[in-house]
């Protein structure tokens, strides 16, 4: 095979990608912040150490919101650079989508909160 054609085959493996991809330290940094925007949370709610459950579940939400950049940046590798528009699309998509689930979740755990059925009311109906 032919020198140039090799180099030429090799060259069409890179996809035309001029960014780079994180290194090793970035990935160990996204995946560290990560671990820690789940154990905050976590210990929160382990603990109690918040005085309502209104307060713990917006907090929570606001770190899911952080980890969801957190994975954007580091994982995804997001920035604010312009490839087509397809950066700016993904982050529109992406913020639709967090409302969407937010929201949605909040609803969804109010709405069962208020219309469970109370224990009293179960053992009265046999």
């Amino acid at each position: 095979m032919n020198t140039d054609t090799h180099a030429a085959h090799a060259d069409d493996h890179h996809h035309g990608d001029s960014h780079a991809h994180g290194s090793f330290s970035t990935y160990m940094l996204g995946f560290v912040l990560s671990v820690v925007l789940t154990a905050i949370p976590f210990w929160l709610v382990m603990s109690g150490a918040l005085p309502s459950k209104q307060i713990t579940a917006l907090v929570i939400m606001a770190f899911a919101v952080v980890q969801i950049v957190v994975h954007m940046i580091y994982f995804l590798h997001m920035n604010t650079t312009s490839e087509n528009g397809w950066s700016m699309m993904a982050l529109i998509f992406t913020i639709v989508m967090v409302v969407i689930a937010l929201s949605g979740s909040l609803w969804v755990m109010n709405h069962l909160n208020s219309n469970m059925m109370p224990i009293h009311q179960m053992t009265g109906m046999k």
